[in-house]
């Protein structure tokens, strides 16, 4: 850890200060910031200190080899005059994804083809004045005329950089994006708490990326989001990735930081599943997800663990272990292969395989919606194992809610909730080959009449130790057109073995 003393005899140590940054609150300090940013990289590099004080800031400009520091007690805090933001610039593929992520340059710091970036210190980064939305009425223009300008909408932008470091800071209300990466490579994030009113982090086309020790509140969207977007004008993967040691919750907004951690928030029609949080692959999937393993993460208030594709990408390679959850307001997993194709003409549809989940804990999960895996017709969701499995459900599902058949929704937008409820109170299964449970228990806390598991149109179905609480006269087993179905050493179900299911419940 640099300290403040090290810092001032450090020779290559640029303080905001000394080049005219007023620490106020008050006073603009874009320019002396940028100044010593433009310091620090004329000489081949160094760290921008940032004492401690508030520093009221619009773009900042990173550069290469040229860390920012945020000492103890400093923040950087977002203007609300749009007038100190870099205006957005042009990009002809914005229409294969969200206008927040199709531009970078409209932010409080972002960095272009950088290398040898770094952000750090125990300081704060304040997105007072970001916006949480944006529109294309500024891409590519400038203020004048007709043309309202926007103050900048995320606290921290990235595209194409290469061995960049996020260490230590936290962000408050991160606008739109509190980390937007697209691109870049052998990135950490290590140690940063955030607690926003939109995206904690979404880590977009990047390849060796290692985020550990994270805190992420974000009750009104993603808390750890890894995307693939046709942002760049090519499709890319995020791969090579690890997330460890890390919580996503979706406390009210603020409440993370202060260490109140309220739930007093009242949700309205496009939140009405509640607080967000969460961790997600997925909703922009052009160029897929590979080699991702994820370890000893906490749920807390929040939507369930999210892996999606349905822009024509391949999701494959997943690893997640040592999960907890507790008072997930949907789906507590969710796995989606589907045929939204935000994506370039003809492209065909993606791929979701190979894929291990252990070691899960979930308690009071939301009564509406069981585990979901589900493909789409003539694309199974291939080779899933779900081993160690623990899911507490609230319960309460009706009969009535037993005999829904939901509606395959191929191209709808991925999200546990376009299902509406469901047939099962544990796992609904659909268009899956290949799949593997073993050492699952399920339960709920009311009495519930649907059954534990719904498998419609799945094939090669291996179950062992099974164990699913259900009420009197309810079956545990729903099949609906299931092929090579077989059962083992689960507690109160017989061994079966059965070839062809086109309706049967046991």
């Amino acid at each position: 850890m640099l300290s403040a003393a090290l810092l001032t005899a450090a020779p290559r140590a640029f303080d905001v200060t000394q080049f005219g940054a007023a620490a106020d609150g008050k006073t603009l300090a874009t320019p002396a910031i940028n100044k010593a940013i433009d310091a620090a990289s004329a000489t081949g590099g160094g760290t921008v200190y940032f004492p401690a004080g508030t520093f009221l800031s619009g773009s900042i400009h990173l550069k290469s080899n040229v860390a920012l520091y945020l000492d103890a007690g400093s923040t950087i805090l977002a203007s609300p005059d749009p007038a100190a933001y870099d205006v957005a610039e042009p990009n002809s593929w914005d229409k294969f994804q969200d206008y927040g992520h199709s531009h970078f340059h409209n932010a409080l710091m972002w960095g272009e083809n950088l290398e040898n970036v770094s952000i750090l210190g125990p300081g704060r980064i304040w997105g007072k004045g970001l916006i949480r939305n944006a529109g294309p009425r500024r891409t590519g223009d400038q203020p004048g005329p007709g043309i309202d300008p926007l103050p900048g909408d995320k606290a921290i932008s990235l595209k194409l950089c290469r061995n960049v470091t996020i260490r230590d800071v936290s962000i408050l209300m991160g606008g739109w994006f509190a980390i937007l990466a697209n691109g870049v490579d052998n990135f950490t994030i290590d140690n940063v708490k955030i607690d926003t009113n939109r995206d904690g982090m979404d880590i977009i086309n990047c390849r060796n990326v290692r985020i550990s020790n994270a805190s992420v509140n974000s009750p009104y969207d993603d808390g750890i989001c890894l995307k693939s977007d046709y942002a760049l004008g090519l499709p890319r993967s995020t791969e090579n990735v690890t997330i460890t040691n890390s919580q996503v919750s979706g406390y009210d907004a603020g409440t993370f930081l202060d260490g109140t951690f309220q739930r007093k928030e009242t949700y309205g029609r496009n939140h009405n599943d509640g607080p967000t949080g969460r961790i997600k692959f997925g909703t922009e999937s052009n160029g897929g997800f590979k080699n991702i393993t994820i370890s000893n993460v906490v749920f807390e208030y929040c939507r369930g663990l999210a892996l999606e594709t349905v822009d024509g990408a391949l999701l494959e390679d997943v690893s997640i272990t040592n999960v907890t959850m507790r008072d997930i307001v949907n789906a507590p997993i969710f796995l989606r292969l589907g045929s939204r194709m935000r994506a370039p003409d003809h492209t065909p549809v993606g791929a979701l395989r190979r894929l291990d989940l252990s070691n899960f804990v979930i308690h009071n999960a939301d009564p509406r919606f069981a585990s979901i895996i589900s493909g789409i017709p003539g694309h199974d969701i291939e080779d899933v194992r779900l081993h160690n499995i623990r899911i507490e459900y609230q319960g309460g599902g009706t009969r009535e809610q037993a005999a829904l058949v939901p509606a395959e929704l191929e191209m709808a937008y991925p999200e546990p909730r376009m299902f509406g409820e469901m047939p099962a109170y544990g796992f609904f299964v659909r268009h899956v080959n290949g799949i593997e449970m073993k050492d699952i228990q399920i339960s709920f806390l009311k009495e519930d009449l649907r059954p534990a598991f719904v498998f419609q149109e799945v094939k090669s179905v291996s179950l062992q130790n099974i164990k699913a609480q259900h009420a009197p006269g309810v079956p545990t087993f729903d099949l609906r057109e299931v092929t090579n179905l077989d059962v083992r050493q689960s507690p109160g179900l017989p061994d079966t073995t059965l070839k062809n299911a086109a309706k049967q419940t046991f």
